[in-house]
């Protein structure tokens, strides 16, 4: 049996199409010269009648190829809160030190306040947000995680969730321990289980952040702890944000008051371990401003970066807004400035 390359199909294959146009062009000028010496007896010119001809052939292909290149799709920002520079609040006064912030109408599709939200900054474990897009997305709830020595060697002062090298644990557990108590280690569990290791994971995440229009935004790690290239912006991390809530079990989670993994160690035995969000308004640590329910968001830390908060948020109305704040000097101003500019700016 002989074998054909695909440079030789392709090749014949155009040989054929250009000898199917060169036919159609002779079967064309052979009629195009009958007609015109049909009509040299009546006065009409070859000149002006080949010119209206090709005039029809141009806007007919004109007209085909333009529709048949149509977009017939939604554009990418209608459902967005867009701006092209930083958005004024009436009344609302960052603090000094504040990096950035924002506050965005999920509803209205408006930027209602932006605050140097175009800033690349150092976003802590708000990083985590992309962490669970990226485990809703190509990860399997139910699979098992077998713990790695890497997954949990992390400093005394790092938050974890209390994990041990060689548990097994679902990997539902490991995000709720992840987005509620912020655990490091669970980040870097979830990064092995779906990528192999941090560093794949973590291309996987920047790959998801510039599909989402992030494009101020590169990660290194799954848990944000203080790298030089790792990044973003108030304003990427509102699309981050934003997309994760499109995932009903994102949403879920963020809005739980408390969470009790399951873990079976390497000898076999279980234990449980219970974590409680980092944010203090669903921790009931701090009281969102009257007409505001805080539905649920994600804390982030580190010396560089700061005290760092996004949330989703409701007014007495329900009308659901994305608040972001990054850089706080303490956590007092943190909750400062997030009341502040919600309650100016969801104000019914």
């Amino acid at each position: 049996m002989r074998y054909t390359s695909n440079e030789t199909v392709r090749r014949r294959s155009r040989r054929a199409r250009m000898l199917r146009r060169r036919r159609r062009r002779q079967r064309v000028t052979a009629a195009l010269l009958i007609i015109i010496a049909l009509l040299a007896g009546a006065g009409v010119t070859a000149g002006t009648f080949i010119a209206d001809q090709l005039r029809g052939y141009t806007a007919e292909y004109e007209y085909e190829q333009y529709n048949s290149g149509l977009w017939q799709g939604s554009m990418f920002a209608t459902e967005l809160c867009v701006a092209a520079e930083d958005r004024t609040l009436e009344g609302y006064e960052p603090d000094p030190e504040l990096h950035a912030a924002g506050l965005f109408s999920v509803g209205g599709k408006e930027v209602v306040c932006g605050y140097r939200m175009f800033d690349q900054l150092y976003p802590a474990s708000t990083t985590k947000v992309m962490t669970a897009y990226v485990t809703l997305k190509y990860g399997n709830l139910e699979d098992i995680v077998t713990v790695s020595e890497n997954a949990v060697d992390f400093n005394w002062d790092e938050t974890t969730c209390g994990l041990k090298a060689g548990d097994k644990v679902t990997l539902y557990d490991l995000l709720c321990g992840l987005m509620l108590h912020s655990g490091n280690d669970c980040g870097a569990a979830i990064a092995e289980h779906i990528s192999g290791s941090t560093e794949a994971f973590a291309e996987l995440m920047n790959q998801e952040a510039l599909s989402l229009g992030a494009t101020g935004t590169h990660f290194v790690n799954p848990h944000g702890l203080h790298d030089a290239d790792h990044y973003t912006t108030a304003y990427d991390l509102y699309l981050i944000f934003n997309a994760s809530m499109k995932d009903q079990r994102f949403v879920d989670i963020i809005s739980m008051d408390s969470y009790t993994g399951t873990l079976t160690g390497a000898d076999g035995t279980v234990r449980t371990e219970t974590w409680e969000p980092t944010n203090f308004y669903c921790s009931g640590r701090h009281t969102a401003p009257e007409g505001i329910t805080v539905l649920g968001g994600k804390t982030g830390t580190t010396n560089e970066a700061g005290n760092c908060l996004i949330i989703y948020a409701q007014n007495s109305a329900g009308e659901p807004y994305i608040s972001a704040v990054m850089g706080a000097p303490d956590r007092t101003v943190l909750y400062e400035q997030m009341d502040q500019m919600m309650t100016l700016g969801m104000a019914q």
